[in-house]
């Protein structure tokens, strides 16, 4: 059993954080050696299970991530830009794949998950599951495809409690298309239209977001020309299909150089 790979789970109280724990758990692919929680939360020093109001899993949660990542082959981060870019210098150390599931990371984030990902394997997406990734590619084909007479817009829905927007699911949908068109999404991007905006601009790819209730996730990219109408969706009712996407990328990391990865790898899309 102890040649299986061992994961570490970041945010472990969290609500992505159970999941996570729920999957690895379940597993019988791997092993979950370590939950990492924040100094002072109630669970530091528990049984996870049984803090999580289950039967007890045998791995006590803890605020030390140097110690944890000490025993890990993998880590499995949803966390935030701060506490990412601090375990992918400690997932490096550790020689451990670093699995990131963290949106809103910053340029000056990016380049430091780019320097831990000259020591150890970093698999970042915005979004883990299967069908997104299969949505980002046919968003690439679909915006190569079609001229400029087609406007693009991507919407995008989650629960209230998500503090970032656009989703970084949105931003990879955004990017693929901006990559089918040949343009960078740093100049088509138009977000949060308000007030007399005038008309829109050839080319621009708009971003909206709804922030609501449970709503787990769902991704609509609209191709709008004379006539007609294209629309890719794709709809998240269970936050698991996250949870094993992410183990999945786990997993495939074991056999990987060091280096930067992304979920169209691990897929082979």
């Amino acid at each position: 059993m102890d040649d299986k790979p061992g994961i570490v789970i970041t945010g472990a109280s969290g609500r992505m954080g159970r999941m996570l724990l729920e999957t690895v758990a379940a597993s019988d692919d791997c092993r979950l050696v370590g939950a990492l929680v924040r100094p002072g939360h109630d669970w530091e020093g528990r049984d996870v299970g049984e803090a999580m109001g289950g039967a007890a899993l045998g791995v006590t949660a803890t605020s030390d991530a140097l110690e944890v990542f000490a025993k890990a082959q993998a880590v499995i981060d949803f966390t935030t830009p701060e506490a990412t870019v601090e375990f992918a210098e400690l997932a490096a150390q550790a020689r451990a794949v670093h699995v990131i599931g963290t949106t809103g990371l910053a340029d000056d984030d990016l380049k430091k998950l780019e320097a831990a990902a000259r020591h150890a394997v970093v698999i970042r997406d915005g979004n883990m599951s299967l069908g997104v990734n299969l949505l980002v590619n046919l968003a690439r084909k679909v915006a190569a495809a079609l001229g400029e007479e087609f406007d693009i817009e991507i919407t995008e829905a989650h629960h209230r409690h998500k503090v970032d927007a656009p989703s970084g699911t949105a931003l990879m949908l955004g990017q693929a298309a901006a990559d089918g068109r040949g343009v960078t999404l740093d100049e088509a991007a138009v977000r949060g239209r308000d007030g007399h905006t005038g008309a829109r601009p050839d080319g621009a790819i708009g971003f909206s977001s709804v922030r609501g209730g449970d709503i787990v996730g769902e991704h609509d990219v609209l191709f709008a020309g004379p006539g007609e109408r294209v629309i890719l969706r794709h709809v998240a009712t269970d936050r698991r299909i996250f949870a094993l996407g992410a183990l999945r990328a786990a997993l495939w990391g074991q056999d990987q150089a060091p280096g930067q990865y992304g979920m169209a790898d691990v897929l082979g899309l």
